[in-house]
């Protein structure tokens, strides 16, 4: 099943809980929450209070990507804000098993993100283990980037192997999706789509409404 999660990181912040019902009641089924700490990527974006004032506001699957050093640290309390999903990075974890287990132990759905040079081998033992594999398609941390063309080959060959092993691990991708894009990043496999900016700019409504008719 295809799912979209709009990214909540471009949003206008001072109105983020009408914005959110907008996507809300537009269809989508998830909303991307990207945690960042200043350190694994360039950039800070907002931490516990405004992941409780989401998950006060919604009813939609709450897909929080850890874009943290040593993301172990904060699942527990990401868990208690609310979280449905809990996505880290396999570059940033010093004990990638570990993290896993710390978000299962929540009863949580455990996902792990990989930059775009980073080799999806990097899954190969852990992925029964997962819920749902993101691959960046963009170099993280900067919203507004153009989708990197190589992840989409990535995408590919990651959707071979989860079918030839029998997984049911989701595809997510994250970065440069718009509506130029996105027919690409379903045909190479993904079925979770993150969309900031093509959401969030313009009439919200109207955009996940549209996004959501193509991924049909």
């Amino acid at each position: 099943m295809n799912c979209l999660s709009p990214s909540i990181l471009a949003a206008d912040f001072t109105d983020l809980g009408r914005q959110i019902a907008l996507v809300e009641q537009a269809g989508a089924q998830y909303l991307h929450c990207d945690v960042m700490d200043g350190w694994f990527v360039p950039n800070i974006s907002f931490g516990m209070p405004v992941l409780e004032s989401v998950r006060k506001k919604t009813n939609l699957m709450m897909d929080v990507h850890l874009m943290v050093e040593d993301p172990a640290r904060y699942i527990p309390d990401v868990a208690d804000c609310g979280a449905d999903i809990i996505t880290v990075h396999a570059e940033a974890c010093r004990d990638l098993n570990h993290a896993v287990d710390l978000i299962k132990e929540r009863d949580l759905l455990a996902g792990v993100a990989l930059n775009p040079a980073t080799p999806i081998s990097q899954l190969t033992y852990i992925l029964p283990r997962i819920d749902m594999a993101l691959i960046m398609t963009v170099n993280p941390g900067l919203g507004g980037q153009a989708l990197v063309p190589y992840t989409l080959d990535k995408v590919r060959d990651l959707k071979e192997i989860i079918q030839s092993r029998g997984l049911k691990t989701d595809i997510e991708v994250d970065g440069g999706i718009n509506f130029k894009t996105l027919e690409r990043a379903l045909g190479a496999g993904a079925n979770v789509i993150v969309a900031g900016s093509a959401v969030f700019h313009g009439d919200i409504e109207e955009n996940t409404k549209r996004m959501l008719e193509i991924m049909k």
